[in-house]
């Protein structure tokens, strides 16, 4: 079988403005980005809103392994499958960071026979939202220095100073850093660090906003600091919302693009579940709900991570009610977690296969407790024996959940048309009743608990000292009824990414709380987890290249 962008470069796609037309869209609706690519304008965008929403299926995954368990591929796939029964379904992703493009994960556009494309473009430098997201992050940044540079009329103690540069590469030695050496014409001296530009603020609030003024009100509520007196310093003090914004006109209007078989995909930002709240953003959501029947979209990583922020926070913050929710999982995957070595994962084990179904009906009983019918799509690998097939569909039965199985990666749409039809009569047959997990009213450390213990499974939370003081001094600022978003790795659902399976009796430790005052919510980061990751030992970057004719390699 070719590679992805073997695939992708000998698939002809379809004018751009030929698939806006299957949304009802015309040429004037659209900021066209080549032949390809478009965004969508705002004028546009505020006049679906009257229009009758379509129903919204969340795609999540199990605990993510190195075997792969294929959560894109198959919203990929499902979006396709869906037009192929003929449902008209529209699909939302998020967009992939260059970090992970260049590091170990890899892209964010498919694989296989279910794709986005351009897959080049969308995986690289895209419509340039990531680095108006950068310019605008590391703008508030240079504002900040300066003001403390000249005279510091507004009293800010340097010391005190949470907002970092962000930068859309995984640079490990960018994580602590001092600026302002040099002597006093190049500025104060002071401690800081870089995050990525995915973990960024400004990432979060494009994602969380409806619209470019309440964008301009979020950013001019950005926590940068303390004074002297402990008093908040906040990106309007600095008067830095109106610039700011200018450098996201463009980047809020969700981009159009299609998969290789012509379904029409919205992908617009991209925070990481991991280390950030893990959607794509509410403006692009919303308006695939107004333009299709059926809209697919994933939220990051495992359901205890993406899922459960899926819900709580964008769902919470965008008032979306999703009517089904597809769990995707792979019985390669599910005999890691059960104990496999990777190079063992082709020779048939049902003993490992059981213990490892444990992480699958965590997540199905977690998504349970939200209210929303549940379909788990097995992504089909030829290694996967009857008699494995067998055991999982008894053991999803066992549960009462649905389970289709899908084969996308290597059919496109004819292989998912199982899944899609599971999927439609799910909708069809059960109401959801979608509810959120936790009241804001609660203190921080409750809902901390409600979803380190009901999502994670854990005993207790633990806190550092740290932690402690910052919680105090959030609840003197009346920030103590945000909702959580909690950084933890994606390989667990414990905060030790060692811990596979479905563990017990482990503690979560937070060891840090961050406020997102503009965003709307706190972070909770626990264990060892990282905002801005290094690169592996062997980057993907070194198998990477061009050639004179312009032809891209190695990119997947």
């Amino acid at each position: 079988m070719m590679s992805d962008i073997e695939i992708a470069q000998n698939v002809e796609n379809e004018d751009i403005r030929k698939i806006a037309l299957k949304l009802g869209l015309t040429e004037d609706d659209l900021e066209l980005y080549g032949k390809y690519k478009a965004k969508i304008i705002m004028p546009k965008l505020k006049e679906l809103e009257s229009g009758k929403d379509g129903k919204l299926i969340l795609v999540t995954a199990i605990n993510p392994t190195s075997a792969g368990e294929g959560k894109t591929t198959t919203s990929i796939g499902l979006a396709d499958s869906l037009n192929k029964i003929g449902k008209k379904s529209v699909l939302c992703l998020r967009e992939p960071s260059l970090g992970p493009c260049f590091g170990i994960k890899g892209g964010a556009c498919g694989g296989g026979y279910a794709q986005v494309v351009p897959m080049e473009d969308i995986n690289l430098h895209f419509t340039g939202d990531f680095h108006a997201i950068t310019a605008a992050n590391n703008l508030l940044s240079a504002l900040l220095d300066n003001s403390i540079h000249q005279g510091n009329i507004l009293n800010i103690d340097p010391r005190t100073i949470t907002f970092k540069r962000v930068l859309d590469l995984n640079d490990r030695a960018l994580r602590n850093c001092i600026v302002g050496l040099g002597g006093k014409v190049n500025g104060v001296p002071r401690e800081t660090g870089f995050d990525i530009t995915v973990a960024s603020e400004i990432m979060a609030i494009l994602c969380l906003s409806s619209d470019l003024m309440e964008l301009k009100q979020r950013i001019s509520n950005i926590t940068v600091g303390y004074t002297y007196d402990g008093e908040r310093i906040t990106a309007g003090d600095l008067r830095a919302e109106g610039s700011m914004t200018l450098l996201l006109k463009d980047a809020i209007k969700p981009n159009l693009v299609q998969t290789l078989e012509g379904t029409p995909t919205l992908i617009h930002g991209g925070p990481f579940a991991n280390i950030a709240h893990g959607c794509n953003s509410i403006i692009a959501t919303k308006a695939a709900l107004k333009l299709g029947d059926y809209v697919v979209t994933e939220a990051g990583f495992g359901a205890d991570l993406g899922a459960e922020k899926f819900f709580d926070l964008k769902c919470r913050t965008g008032n979306l009610k999703p009517d089904a929710v597809v769990l995707v999982a792979t019985i390669r995957a599910l005999k890691m977690h059960g104990g496999v070595t990777k190079n063992d994962l082709n020779k048939e084990n049902i003993e490992a296969l059981e213990k490892g179904f444990a992480n699958l009906e965590k997540h199905a009983s977690n998504i349970k407790k939200y209210g929303v019918p549940l379909v788990v799509a097995i992504n089909h690998f030829d290694t996967d024996t009857k008699e494995e097939i067998e055991v999982l569909q008894n053991k999803c039965k066992e549960l009462g959940v649905t389970v289709a199985f899908s084969d996308v990666f290597s059919k496109g749409s004819e292989g998912g048309l199982e899944l899609a039809q599971e999927v439609v009569k799910t909708i069809n047959n059960n109401k959801s009743n979608f509810k959120l997990l936790y009241d804001n009213k609660l203190s921080i450390k409750e809902k901390i608990y409600i979803i380190a213990s009901e999502i994670y499974g854990a005993r207790e939370v633990t806190y550092s000292k740290e932690a402690l003081k910052e919680i105090k001094r959030f609840i003197e600022l009346n920030f103590d009824k945000l909702p959580i978003c909690i950084a933890k790795t994606q390989y667990s659902l414990s905060d030790d990414e060692k811990l596979l399976g479905r563990p017990e009796k482990f503690n979560i430790n937070i060891r840090e709380i961050r406020l997102s005052s503009g965003a709307g919510f706190l972070v909770a980061i626990a264990g060892n987890i990282m905002t801005m990751p290094g690169l592996p030992k062997k980057p993907a970057a070194v198998n990477i290249d061009i050639d004179e004719k312009g032809v891209i390699k190695g990119l997947f």
